[in-house]
């Protein structure tokens, strides 16, 4: 993709610093850091938490930039590097007020804006996003579509899954639209994109330009408040799927032929934000529910009072929900009618998940919820999303990201209510991330473990004991005692083959958090880790 800078710039306001002409500056591609700068590239100059892009500023233009979207003011120093580096050369600089937020419109206009020409699916919530997008591009694909996903865990720009070597959820928006784009030249028709709080915030603007057709509300929880400052702002900026919504027509040319695509949002009734969600939207929602009967309710009997269904929300309800090691069965009912589901995907919390991509799928392409409910028979679980790690102990070990209060309380019952004999768990909590939810963590493994055992997830800067005692400190108030149900183990790999000492005929091991990551961040350095490696080693050691 080539293009001159006055063929895509006009999506932004700026200043043209330098008089440079536009129509003359050709752009190859676009770029946030400087080390990926090479000949033809434009630099979006992005600010950090510890520094300024500015700063590496003359290091893109030694690299090859020909252009560069900046903010704020360039020091004396930053200048004289800037002339040094630019040796004669002519280089575009465009002063704007948000050099992060510009980088949506300018990426969308210089792809073509890709999301005109997909079917685009955005899933948000706290937890059940990754695996609710890879059942929903399962689904299609199962269907006869080719569609392509962008997810924490994988991604398809068309072909079979690959594997995410990031951290990060949401890209930034060169990203998302470049991957669009290679969608689209794919020969892709949909896409389903992991949407989180960060990228629909406006504070960076990941998915400001991604014209949304279907939008999921899976849930939302206590997380994330050092970015979102307040719940009622991290609920607001997860609610932005729903209102962009309305931003647009839905008239797209998908394979070349204008279609008219049905627009709908899907929420969650079991979560009180529900009604919040539905109102941030004109277009058609529907609301999905297990009636209580999984993630924190698994194990509780009798009625559980849910949030009042808004008025005419038509519901979706999973019933008769089984859950084994192995996969998860439930009744289907949708106005009226019963369908069987089956799936080889094991927690009873999936019911939510694959409700999700059946409603998704059934209301944007018409293919009959009996299809769909048929097609579940194929669906694939995501790697460590309830990975069963078995090299033939006699005990069971699962894998999962579940580092949450919520997401503990979601698979800690129907684990508990399976479990005959003890259960075990290895977690830790993200440094220099939300401190609040750590002693909740802690008092919930408590609740349903006999031995919690805290590890290292990513300490970065912290100290990783203090940040481990803060979690303990919530397991100590739920009654455990450190030195004989609670350890403070901050290596991983030796708190893992701690876990598997203490593990007999019928417990459940689960490690929590890491899961499909592929290191542990420390303040000097990145450890390479995998946490489904490093249990199979530990189990081999015991043989």
């Amino acid at each position: 993709m080539k293009k001159f800078l006055s063929e895509f710039v006009g999506s932004i306001e700026y200043k043209n610093v330098s008089g440079t002409d536009l129509s003359k500056i050709e752009v190859d591609s676009l770029v946030f850091d400087s080390r990926a700068v090479k000949a033809g590239s434009l630099f979006f100059a992005l600010p950090g938490t510890h520094t300024t892009g500015n700063r590496f500023i003359a290091s893109a233009i030694k690299n090859g930039a020909v252009a560069v979207v900046y903010e704020g003011e360039i020091t004396d120093d930053e200048n004289k590097s800037i002339e040094e580096s630019m040796a004669g050369r002519e280089v575009a600089f465009l002063k704007v007020k948000s050099s992060r937020f510009a980088m949506s419109p300018m990426s969308a206009c210089f792809y073509d804006y890709p999301s005109k020409k997909l079917v685009v699916y955005g899933v948000t919530g706290t937890e059940g996003k990754s695996s609710t997008v890879a059942f929903i591009w399962q689904l299609l694909r199962l269907s006869g579509f080719k569609a392509g996903f962008i997810s924490t865990v994988q991604y398809s720009l068309g072909g079979e899954a690959i594997a995410n070597p990031e951290h990060q959820t949401t890209p930034e928006a060169t990203i998302v639209q470049r991957e669009l784009y290679e969608m689209l030249e794919n020969g892709c028709t949909h896409a389903v994109v992991e949407s989180s709080s960060h990228g629909l915030s406006e504070k960076t603007n990941r998915l400001g330009d991604v014209l949304f057709d279907c939008g999921a509300f899976m849930n939302v929880t206590l997380e994330h408040l050092e970015f979102h400052g307040t719940y009622e702002q991290y609920k607001s900026d997860k609610a932005n799927l729903f209102r962009t919504l309305d931003k647009h027509e839905h008239r797209k040319s998908i394979a070349g032929k204008e279609t008219v695509v049905p627009a709908v949002g899907i929420v969650n009734l079991e979560d009180p934000a529900a009604v919040y969600f539905a109102d941030c939207t004109a277009n058609k929602v529907i609301g999905f529910t297990t009636e209580g009967k999984a993630g924190k309710h698994a194990v509780e009997s009798g009625a559980v009072e849910l949030p009042a269904v808004p008025s005419g929300i038509p519901v979706v309800s999973a019933k008769n929900i089984v859950s084994t090691s192995t996969g998860i069965s439930f009744d289907l009912t949708v106005g009226g009618k019963s369908v069987s589901v089956k799936a080889p995907v094991p927690g009873a919390f999936n019911a939510y998940n694959i409700m999700t991509a059946i409603i998704s799928v059934n209301e944007t392409t018409g293919k009959s919820i009996e299809e769909l409910a048929a097609a579940c028979q194929k669906l694939e679980s995501v790697k460590g999303r309830m990975t069963v790690v078995d090299e033939g102990q006699p005990f069971e070990v699962i894998v999962d990201y579940a580092h949450t209060p919520s997401s503990f309380e979601t698979i800690f019952p129907p684990v508990k209510n399976r479990c005959k004999g003890k259960i075990i768990s290895v977690f830790g909590s993200g440094g220099e991330r939300d401190t609040k939810k750590r002693p909740l963590q802690g008092k919930i493994a408590a609740e349903y473990c006999d031995y919690v055992i805290l590890a290292n997830e990513d300490p970065r800067g912290e100290d990783e004991m203090a940040l481990l005692r803060d979690i303990a400190a919530g397991s100590i108030e739920g009654g455990k005692v450190e030195g004989k149900d609670l350890f403070l183990i901050p290596d991983r790999p030796t708190a893992i083959r701690k876990a598997f000492t203490l593990a007999g005929k019928d417990d459940i091991v689960l490690l929590l958090g890491k899961s499909h990551e592929n290191s542990i961040i420390f303040k000097d350095h990145i450890m390479p880790y995998d946490e489904i490696s490093e249990a199979k080693k530990a189990l081999g050691e015991l043989k």
